[in-house]
């Protein structure tokens, strides 16, 4: 948020160090918008992070397996649903639920996915449905996450956090919205 990047883990000694083998302290599956990359977010460097980018953090089942490899294979103990403020994805998604018209290509699979967000934001209400719809997707995806067959096990142990978030383009703040170990 400060503006003081400390760039940490991106020169040569490092590729070398990871170049090998990874262990990864986090996975976080974010949105593929250009202004949202967690790399660079969290200041972060080369094996610091597994990346899933979707428009609007939609899942499928490749996804899924996508967010489990970190935690299921290394041990990684963090899994952050990433949204952000003025998402376009989800205003895509938002616009053709509500007008009922389709989106081009494989663009619908992204509208099918964001439904249950698209629902829940309708049931909300609100003075900015868009945003709403925003937030309800990182909390739907964080709680289906914590609840999947394979990473609950890990949650309930304890070994295994995973959270729900939100990037503001505005302050550059990552609001937690649920599920930070207490």
């Amino acid at each position: 948020m400060s503006g003081d990047l400390h760039h940490p883990d991106r020169d040569p000694n490092r590729r070398q160090l990871v170049a090998q083998a990874q262990e990864p302290f986090g996975s976080i599956l974010s949105c593929i918008d250009s202004r949202v990359p967690p790399e660079l977010l969290f200041d972060t460097g080369l094996g610091d992070l597994y990346v899933m980018r979707t428009g609007g953090e939609a899942v499928d089942p490749v996804v899924t397996g996508s967010v489990e490899y970190g935690p299921m294979t290394s041990g990684t103990p963090l899994v952050m649903v990433l949204g952000h403020q003025r998402c376009g994805a989800i205003a895509a998604a938002y616009k053709s639920l509500r007008d009922g018209k389709p989106l081009p290509g494989n663009l619908q699979a992204i509208v099918k996915a964001l439904q249950p967000a698209y629902e829940q934001a309708v049931r909300e209400g609100g003075t900015d449905p868009v945003e709403t719809m925003a937030r309800a997707q990182v909390k739907l995806t964080a709680a289906d996450l914590r609840s999947n067959q394979d990473l609950a096990p890990l949650v309930k142990k304890g070994t295994l956090a995973v959270v729900g978030a939100y990037y503001s383009l505005d302050t550059g703040k990552v609001e937690i919205l649920g599920g930070a170990p207490s």
